[in-house]
């Protein structure tokens, strides 16, 4: 027999977002992020998508799968709103967005979607694979730098996709993943831009000390 706050609760839609990234590494910039998201939005989840093939950084080598995936389930250890998705990671060919946030919903029907980004990523939208499909499946999340809190972009070109954007108010955090790598490279300490469990993972693992 089920209590009455259970029968409440199956009639919640669930409000999920999603955090992609090729996380090489993940610091605390993307937890950040997260977590503002989590609270300001009211997320019931917020799902972290590592990239298995970026081919909008196809320039560069991205460091295994598994090294990032394991990397990015220690970082969320800690927090229960916080999940892990490996729908990139085990498809095969290039990662979609779009294709990420449909299988999501799948998995979660009925769920509202917001997917969470940055400015910089916001920006760049129009030149994403399919991104009318992306802005249809879900409402855009994004997190502004400094006192930039304007709710969406001039550019005609995004500005003709019909977007739903949410600017996010959250710190403004200084820590990218190239200069976690570089310091990595350099011998010098990424204490306090990375979460303690994935500089260790880093350093017992030799990752990024390479050229």
């Amino acid at each position: 027999m089920t209590s009455g706050k259970e029968e409440a609760g199956k009639g919640k839609v669930q409000r999920l977002g999603m955090l992609g990234g090729t996380f090489d590494p993940v610091h605390i910039g993307h937890l950040v992020l997260g977590e503002a998201a989590r609270e300001e939005i009211g997320l019931d989840r917020v799902i972290f998508v590592p990239t298995g093939h970026s081919w909008r950084k196809s320039d560069r080598e991205i460091t295994p799968a598994g090294h990032r995936l394991e990397m990015l389930r220690l970082a969320v250890a800690g927090n229960p709103n916080f999940e892990v998705s490996t729908l990139e990671i085990e498809r095969e060919g290039p990662s979609y967005s779009e294709v990420t946030l449909a299988g999501l919903r799948d998995s979660n029907p009925g769920a509202e979607m917001f997917f969470i980004l940055g400015r910089d990523a916001l920006a760049d939208l129009p030149n994403w694979h399919n991104p009318s499909a992306v802005v249809s499946l879900a409402t855009l999340v994004v997190a502004a730098r400094g006192e930039d809190m304007s709710p969406a972009s001039e550019d005609s070109a995004l500005a003709r996709l019909n977007a739903r954007i949410i600017s996010l108010k959250m710190p403004v955090i200084g820590v990218s993943a190239t200069d976690i790598r570089q310091r990595v490279h350099d011998g010098r300490s990424i204490r306090y831009q990375a979460p303690d469990a994935v500089a260790e993972y880093i350093e017992a693992r030799g990752l990024y000390r390479g050229a």
